[in-house]
């Protein structure tokens, strides 16, 4: 019920957002003297207001053209090299001269936690000069016919095995904020099982690897709430004529409530500062604002499996630092990690993944020798400042690519 009334708000809005918009297009129009008047600004800047607050955002697009090589702008064009009913892999292909190495390789492994994979393209384009960027690009569930089955956090898993197996032992993995379990996790099983594709190196971002470890307000919810109390009030069907109606999911408006929330103040003064930018005639800065939420507020749907396994994994039961953690009748041993360099990096104000939670992955792989053990605090960044950003460009990225060219099997040779 809840995701048709969610639709119908939108159907019901639909004819005064289209009224509004075309209200504004009068307003601004420059042959419109009340146009250059304050009180014209006003109003415009108030239909824009409604406009994007009622507005159904898409999935938007990398739209990466080029990089830098040196002094020169390189090509860079999107290919497909693999793809499931829940995953696609796209490799952003550097046209370089045949003598010139693209980089290391490097699998980015997107959250799947509400947000599309393009909530990362600050990470690609910061990546791409000295790199041969692959990323994740997870399907919204409602979008996924029911006959294709379901997906779960043990789906997961497979894929990123699948994964590595279609890229190759010379990869490099670097799991951002949700995926850092789910990646130990496969990479163990890999360790395991003597697998030849397992990866050089993994870095884990911001990832909940122990949320014992200096708990936030999302690890004391899920504890306090526990596992049924999700599935009674955040699991619904996708409603018709959605391609995947009638799968069961956690939806994306939901999640993103969940996380406008936990930083309301902060959202109400950055939309009240975009007004007045309007008003005032900034549009540098109302240009700012619109491109971060455009991505921000463009959602997707869980599938209700993998989202109910996860917080009963990661959050309730704290499986894989408990080393009680199980993948298809098989024990989750972190222990087997013995030959993939692991890097970790955290931010010192995040407030999602809190210092402390991603760095217990090293007590957990406790068989790496030490010269394949590295951790790094980014100081004065939150939990969207340790992928993207200032600071992740200059002082994250050049300690990540330190890291991954002293393990990357190509530059040794």
């Amino acid at each position: 019920m809840l995701y048709y009334l969610y639709e119908l708000n939108h159907a019901v809005i639909s004819p005064f957002r289209s009224a509004i918009k075309g209200s504004k297009n009068y307003l601004s129009n420059p042959f419109n003297p009340l146009s250059y008047t304050p009180t014209g600004k006003s109003m415009i800047a108030m239909c824009e207001m409604f406009e994007r607050a009622t507005r159904r955002y898409e999935k938007p697009s990398f739209d990466i053209k080029s990089t830098s090589s040196g002094k020169k702008e390189i090509e860079v064009k999107e290919k497909i090299i693999w793809k499931n009913h829940f995953c696609e892999i796209i490799h952003f292909s550097k046209k370089l001269p045949k003598e010139k190495h693209p980089g290391p390789k490097l699998l980015l492994v997107a959250p799947m936690s509400g947000h599309y994979a393009t909530l990362l393209r600050g990470t690609v384009e910061a990546l791409l000069p000295d790199h041969d960027v692959h990323i994740t690009d997870w399907a919204d569930a409602r979008m996924v016919p029911l006959a294709k089955g379901s997906f779960d956090l043990s789906s997961y898993i497979d894929y990123i095995i699948s994964i590595l197996h279609e890229m190759g032992p010379t990869t490099h993995v670097i799991a951002i904020c949700q995926p850092s379990v789910p990646v130990l996790a496969a990479i163990s099983l890999m360790e395991a099982a003597g697998d030849p594709a397992r990866p050089a190196s993994m870095c884990l971002i911001g990832g909940p690897i122990d949320t014992r470890k200096n708990p936030t307000s999302v690890n004391k919810l899920a504890e306090e709430r526990g596992l049924d109390w999700f599935r009674s009030n955040t699991i619904v069907n996708v409603p018709f004529p959605h391609p995947g109606a009638m799968r069961q999911v956690h939806p994306g408006f939901l999640q993103l409530t969940g996380f406008m929330s936990m930083n309301l103040d902060r959202h109400m003064n950055a939309h009240y500062d975009l007004f007045t930018h309007l008003v005032e005639g900034d549009e540098d800065s109302a240009e700012k604002h619109r491109i971060f939420y455009d991505e921000y507020l463009a959602v997707m749907d869980l599938t209700a499996e993998f989202y109910l396994q996860t917080v009963e994994t990661v959050f309730v039961e704290h499986a894989l630092p408990q080393g009680s953690m199980m993948h298809r009748g098989k024990h989750v041993d972190t222990g087997q990690v013995r030959n993939v360099a692991l890097m970790t990096i955290e931010g010192e104000k995040d407030d999602i993944s809190s210092p402390g939670q991603t760095q217990a992955a090293h007590d957990l792989c406790h068989r790496l020798p030490q010269k394949m053990h590295e951790h790094y605090v980014q100081k004065n960044v939150g939990h969207y400042g340790i992928f993207n950003g200032s600071r992740f460009c200059k002082q994250i990225v050049p300690r990540l690519h330190d890291f991954i060219t002293r393990f990357d099997p190509v530059e040794k040779r």
